[in-house]
């Protein structure tokens, strides 16, 4: 853990808000067959690559974040929640003519009702390489660790990709991507990639329908061949996570959730807790029991959350 407090990370992807409306439901609307809220509180929260650079802040790492934030309402709320938890974003790149991505959730009883979502076209979320990437470079040329955060938003595509494994400092340091296969990005080059199931049988260009159980071994081989990262961490949720290196198939560790109450971000959770274990000198099954143990915290609490080192410290040693 003290090796990880020495690192200094760039997380680069679709940053957004998750705002929580929290209130009661105990009736119907006469007006349409829908359930009304009495409000009692707002929240928010960081979420996307926000939230993942928390969770790197929460392990002690000095973390920045480069993504698109507006000059708006929810983009002065998530500065805010970012520069509380410590993390750096000056290389935000901050425009009017940006929205900044919210997604507000209708909370009732702890139940979600509904969700509304505030965006621009994906295509409005783009970098131009020859304005924007300038503050990127500056970055790369500092960071230990480099993580993706691929929502789908548009602030990650193909150019991205390829300037951030141009410009890395090194070689060895480690570029992590949370991919989303619709997206159709070549991968090559990435050291961890870190999909959930049904984004490894698409990573892997496998028929969902056709396979109804999960072929761990074909889904490694097949991701490995296409793109051949040097670590392959797939999430499957209550089964745990299945680690494959350098094309082999590993072992799959349980899951360490004890309680599951929400599993909104575990998925940030887990990127974040593997590369930064990786790019501090862990080996990669240790990584993977410390970001397990880590997900398996975050998933007991409602809401996008994280969990420090304390706390990951403890709960492996009651383990």
């Amino acid at each position: 853990m003290e090796k990880i407090k020495k690192l200094r990370v760039l997380v680069v992807g679709d940053a957004m808000l998750d705002h929580y409306v929290w209130g009661d439901a105990d009736r119907v609307s006469p007006e349409a067959p829908v359930p009304v809220v009495n409000v009692d509180r707002d929240s928010y929260a960081a979420g996307g690559a926000a939230n993942v650079a928390l969770n790197g802040a929460a392990l002690g790492a000095e973390v920045a974040l480069c993504s698109w934030i507006g000059e708006d309402d929810p983009g002065e709320r998530l500065s805010a929640v970012l520069s509380e938890q410590g993390v750096e974003c000056e290389q935000a790149y901050l425009s009017p003519q940006k929205r900044t991505i919210c997604k507000t959730r209708i909370m009732a009883r702890n139940q979600q009702l509904c969700r509304v979502d505030r965006e621009l076209p994906p295509e409005a979320y783009a970098l131009n390489p020859e304005s924007d990437f300038e503050a990127l470079d500056a970055r790369l040329a500092t960071a230990d660790a480099v993580i993706v955060s691929d929502y789908g938003k548009g602030f990650v595509d193909q150019s991205l990709v390829e300037r951030i494994l141009l410009k890395r400092s090194s070689p060895s340091v480690i570029v992590a991507l949370d991919p989303k296969p619709r997206r159709r990005l070549n991968h090559k080059g990435v050291d961890l990639l870190t999909p959930n199931r049904s984004e490894a049988l698409e990573l892997a260009r496998l028929d969902k329908e056709d396979h109804a159980f999960f072929p761990a071994e074909l889904i490694c081989a097949a991701i490995h061949e296409l793109y051949g990262p040097r670590y392959l961490a797939i999430t499957l949720g209550s089964e745990g996570m299945l680690l494959s290196e350098g094309g082999e198939m590993g072992e799959t560790i349980p899951t360490a959730a004890r309680e599951v109450f929400d599993v909104s971000g575990a998925g940030d959770t887990v990127i974040a807790s593997l590369a930064l274990a990786l790019a501090a000198g862990a080996s990669f099954r240790d990584a993977a029991v410390l970001a397990n143990a880590a997900a398996g915290l975050v998933v007991g609490k409602v809401g996008t959350a994280t969990a420090d080192s304390e706390e990951i410290l403890t709960y492996l040693g009651e383990a």
